[in-house]
């Protein structure tokens, strides 16, 4: 199954000194029966990037409590062996947590497909968006566009090859 961790820079760190993703469980996005009843009309492909967007918001929040280093959303993609993700159903219900899974062991190097980190041009904008991010939760719509100025920023695709370059 592939899904999609939010990370940081920091995290990203963490991932080349220890080759892995860890302490499990962690929190990943993924297409879920929840998000593709959500999405009726959406492809393989569209169903793949909601996740992806999912999972960038979840690293804005991780980025909105860090301090000191580059304010840049970090997405890892990776293929997991069955078993490994479970989403909650009930979770899902909410509309809180669409996509979203527990995934029981850490995420090791080698089952990495993909990194998307944000381009350094982003920074201002992903800065602003974590510092609105908690309000922007709370309902308030100036916030929210805000963070959705964030969403405006592609991802980048990086090959994991590429790990060490990105550092």
């Amino acid at each position: 199954m592939r899904v999609y961790i939010p990370l940081t820079l920091s995290g990203l760190a963490r991932l080349h000194n220890a080759r892995e993703i860890a302490p499990a469980p962690l929190t990943a996005y993924a297409v879920t029966p929840a998000l593709r009843e959500w999405y009726l009309s959406g492809n393989e492909e569209e169903l793949e990037y909601a996740a992806l967007s999912r999972a960038a918001v979840a690293s804005l929040r991780l980025v909105a409590t860090e301090l000191g280093v580059a304010r840049r959303r970090v997405v890892v993609a990776a293929e997991v062996p069955d078993g490994v993700a479970f989403a909650d159903p009930d979770m899902a219900l909410t509309g809180e947590a669409l996509g979203e899974v527990r995934l029981t062991e850490a995420v090791p190097l080698v089952w990495l497909a993909a990194l998307h980190v944000d381009a350094e041009d982003a920074a201002e904008a992903v800065a602003a968006a974590a510092d609105a991010v908690g309000a922007a939760d709370q309902g308030d719509d100036d916030a929210r566009f805000v963070v959705d100025g964030a969403a405006d920023h592609e991802l980048l695709w990086y090959g994991v090859q590429e790990l060490d370059q990105l550092l």
